[in-house]
């Protein structure tokens, strides 16, 4: 029996190819995010199992419009929308802009939505998978932090969950190919820089990533619950 599977940011990069896993195993997808065009080019590619639904994430008002677009049962959430914030400048008001940004982009995103969907969880074999970073572990300013925040939350949504049958947990990327968040900075040198750091000699792919989330979205994963699955070819060691 297909599954109801809701991906937030599954327009690019790895969203999208979680998006496109889920679909070919049969699933019926939403894929969740701001820009319109590129979801809707997304669910194109993906084909008719992939629904796009418009939703600014971390704003509340536009959460509780979009909860109407989404099944009345889910199966497993992917909570992935997220993006550094990129304002620069010194002084507190920068400052605070840069923090704010990254805790609204990459923090409100996940509990916004995980928080007003939860009680269409399915029971006893729901998943909420929540993607994160190894900027939360080995440290990364405003972003680092806001990740690291989700570690934390997701600690307390499994205790939350468990008696449900529902499981939590994060997949922790390193360095990825094929994402919108370096931008032009992962040129070939940087490439080689990041390479060099991880025990595999290479950086990621967004499809290896998308394995580890779909793994512990999978019926064989409910046993696992409060985890943190690394996928960062050994630049940093899970603890």
């Amino acid at each position: 029996m297909a599954r109801n599977v809701v991906v937030t940011g599954g327009g690019t990069g790895i969203g999208y190819e979680v998006a496109r896993r889920f679909a070919e195993a049969g699933e019926r997808v939403v894929i969740v995010g701001r820009r319109r065009a590129v979801l809707e080019q997304a669910a194109a590619d993906l084909g008719p199992r992939v629904t796009p639904l418009v939703c600014d994430l971390a704003d509340p008002d536009a959460v509780e419009h979009a909860i109407g677009g989404l099944p009345a049962r889910i199966d497993v959430l992917v909570n992935n929308a997220g993006s550094r914030e990129t304002v620069i400048g010194a002084g507190p008001h920068a400052l605070l802009a840069r923090w704010r940004g990254d805790f609204e982009r990459n923090v409100l995103t996940v509990v916004l939505l995980t928080e007003s969907v939860r009680d269409r969880l399915a029971q006893g074999s729901g998943r909420v998978v929540t993607v994160s970073s190894i900027a939360a572990l080995r440290g990364a300013g405003s972003y680092g932090a806001a990740k690291a925040s989700l570690h934390a939350w997701n600690n307390f949504l499994a205790a939350q969950l468990g008696p449900s049958g529902i499981t939590a947990n994060i997949v922790a990327p390193g360095t990825v190919a094929g994402t919108e968040f370096f931008g032009p900075r992962l040129d070939e040198a940087e490439v080689s820089r990041r390479a060099a750091r991880t025990l595999l000699g290479r950086i990621g792919e967004t499809g290896e990533v998308a394995a580890a989330v779909h793994f512990l979205a999978s019926p064989e994963a409910g046993f696992i619950t409060g985890e943190i699955l690394h996928c960062n070819g050994g630049e940093l060691l899970g603890r």
